[in-house]
């Protein structure tokens, strides 16, 4: 693997005494970076969408809690307002709840400071071994349909979902990538086709409409997305869109795989109906880059992620392993207590 062609963004930085966050909200048109410098501001930074993907959020989390301990600020408080962020992606909590336990044994900030670093760590590890085992899936000469931004700019580096899709292009199994637009947020299109671009690997964006219909052409044998939750029977919940996305792969014949590190894996909710479904602003559906579309008055309903149900889904890849044809047993085995 050429990671110096493959790996080189890194959108969450630890500077020594400050986080530096890549704005992910201006991206492509302006590469701009924001440094913060106390817990509010990394909260801020979650809950605004400047950081986003569920890993890259769980370790911006942690290093907001090395804000608070660096700068004596109650850590309770602290840890509270950052799991209140964002509500659906577990891994923020799992970060959260790694720190506390840290905290519970009368850690230090620089005992905190290389919990955090280890998490980070691990994550760029674990992404490596899952872009490894899922590519390994996909047959030489295979097309991928993506969906959000699963890249580096997601995650500690390389990416979960966008990580197989690098792998597989790096050992030749993939010749054509698409990327949904992934409304109304546009991840896909400007921040999934961002990396691809920057990495040299052709792609092209397709409308969110689109995807069934590229599908019945045949161009693509897999769909390849992240996770910000899977429940214990293997339900997953992520980015809106993609519901939609297994039920036509289901039907068209084309392979559903789940990419995501065993942090996003929630062993204490049952399925998929008892994740929290996060509801943003109606405003984001009823304009574009702040500029209004929709006529004044028009109402929306905005919610941010949606469950594929395991039925549809034909593998989970995580650093630990493949689980094909997810279900509560097969989750059990795998990541049972």
């Amino acid at each position: 693997m050429d990671d110096d062609r493959y790996d080189r963004i890194r959108a969450v930085q630890w500077q020594g005494d400050h986080l530096r966050l890549l704005d992910q909200r201006q991206l492509p048109a302006v590469e701009s970076w924001i440094d913060c410098r106390d817990v509010d501001q990394v909260t801020a930074a979650i809950r605004d969408l400047a950081v986003r993907g569920a890993p890259a959020i769980g370790i911006a989390a942690a290093w907001g809690v090395v804000l608070a301990a660096l700068r004596n600020i109650p850590l309770a408080p602290a840890l509270a307002r950052l799991r209140a962020a964002r509500p659906t992606a577990v891994n923020l909590m799992w970060a959260l709840d790694r720190m506390q336990r840290r905290i519970d044994a009368d850690a230090n900030a620089a005992t905190l400071l290389r919990e955090a670093q280890a998490i980070q760590d691990e994550d760029l590890a674990a992404n490596r071994r899952m872009g490894e085992l899922g590519a390994s899936l996909i047959a030489p000469g295979s097309g991928v349909l993506t969906h959000c931004n699963t890249g580096s700019l997601a995650t500690a580096g390389f990416g979960t979902a966008l990580g197989v899709i690098r792998a597989g292009v790096a050992a030749g199994r993939i010749d054509r990538v698409y990327a949904g637009e992934t409304r109304p947020w546009q991840q896909g299109a400007r921040l999934t086709m961002w990396e691809l671009v920057h990495d040299g690997i052709p792609a092209q964006l397709i409308a969110d409409s689109a995807a069934a219909h590229l599908m019945k052409s045949g161009a693509v044998q897999w769909v390849v997305v992240g996770a910000d939750r899977i429940a214990a029977n293997g339900d997953t919940a992520n980015k809106i869109g993609t519901y939609q996305l297994a039920i036509a792969a289901k039907y068209h014949g084309v392979k559903f795989m789940v990419v995501a590190p065993s942090s996003s894996v929630d062993m204490a909710t049952g399925t998929g109906e008892e994740i929290d479904i996060e509801l943003r602003d109606p405003a984001e559906l009823l304009g574009t880059a702040g500029v209004r579309t929709v006529v004044e008055g028009a109402q929306a309903w905005n919610p941010v992620f949606d469950v594929a149900p395991a039925e549809l889904i034909d593998v989970i890849v995580t650093e630990r392993g493949l689980i094909e044809r997810p279900n509560s047993i097969a989750m059990q085995a795998m990541f049972g207590c």
